[in-house]
């Protein structure tokens, strides 16, 4: 990777962590650092799951518990089981106090004003360019956070994918989609040695699937390729399939094919962009109307 553009990430981090405060002990002047204010934040007046905010916010247990219990001991927040009707009293809530309510008030209201006070000193065009680049920066970022690998065909999460993707195709097919006419696709042919299922998962909440079919003396075969709406045009649908061709090549598959249906122009100018040529319909799947292949370096 090129070595000017890690330094320019690098020089872009210390101006933000000093600009924010991230190396003040005492964040927004409120006598805590900022991982407690942030996570006194994500909870908010209508509290949290403990689970939630550990995936939320990218932290191990340890780090976790260990400011929560700083926050319990000022007094801002109280961590018990589900208060919920009917919640599950295994899953532990983070809720905040009377004291933490109002903490939470004026820490909105001091974050209002630092907002403020960045954009303050600029004009107006420089105030719009600065905020447009701040939108393009978090969409890069969050576009670097998915997280792509493989998980079992029959984990709630793969499941719940796949119910998303039948969903949209149903609602984008001209005929709709009835899964027991579409050529089937078996949990066993998506696990090794057979082929793989890979799961995209944004703050570890699934955002996207894909998955490959290992043909014994013939082209792999791509299925089930989703996304959802929240990271579209984050390139994570390509990300996705460069990883299923990858996996194909690298168990000896020169050539890998897919199918679609007419109406998903997003995916087949995809298909086009990544180097796949449309060919003869090689199955006889009903949902069909493009058939495409791309030749793969094993």
């Amino acid at each position: 990777m090129d070595s000017e553009l890690i330094a320019a990430v690098r020089r872009f981090n210390r101006t933000v962590t000093q600009r924010v405060g991230a190396l003040d002990d005492e964040y927004m002047a409120r006598a805590r650092p900022l991982a407690q204010a942030r996570l006194l934040w994500e909870i908010g007046p209508g509290g949290a799951e403990v689970a939630a905010l550990r995936a939320r916010l990218g932290l191990d247990s340890g780090h976790l518990s260990r400011l929560l219990r700083a926050l319990e001991g000022d007094g801002l927040i109280t961590v018990g089981p589900s208060a919920q009707p009917g919640g599950d009293g295994r899953v532990r809530t983070a809720s905040l106090t009377y004291a933490g309510r109002a903490e939470w008030a004026e820490l909105d209201e001091r974050s209002e004003a630092f907002a403020r006070s960045i954009l303050a000193p600029l004009t107006g065009s420089r105030r719009e360019r600065l905020v447009s680049a701040m939108a393009e920066v978090e969409r890069l970022l969050v576009a670097s956070m998915v997280v792509i690998g493989p998980c079992p065909p029959g984990d709630p999460r793969a499941r719940a994918c796949v119910r998303a993707y039948a969903r949209e195709v149903a609602r984008r097919f001209d005929e709709g989609f009835d899964p027991a006419r579409s050529n089937p696709v078996h949990d066993e042919e998506l696990v090794p040695p057979s082929g793989v299922f890979l799961l995209a998962t944004l703050n570890a909440e699934p955002v996207g699937c894909g998955a490959v079919k290992l043909h014994p003396g013939a082209p792999a075969e791509i299925k089930r390729v989703w996304v959802a709406d929240s990271v579209r045009g984050l390139g994570v649908g390509r990300r996705l399939l460069g990883e299923l061709e990858r996996y194909a090549a690298e168990r000896g598959r020169t050539a890998v094919r897919l199918d679609t249906n007419r109406n998903l122009t997003e995916a087949i100018a995809m298909y086009r962009a990544a180097g796949y040529r449309e060919i003869e319909a090689y199955n006889a799947e009903p949902y069909a109307h493009h058939w495409f292949e791309k030749h793969l370096t094993p």
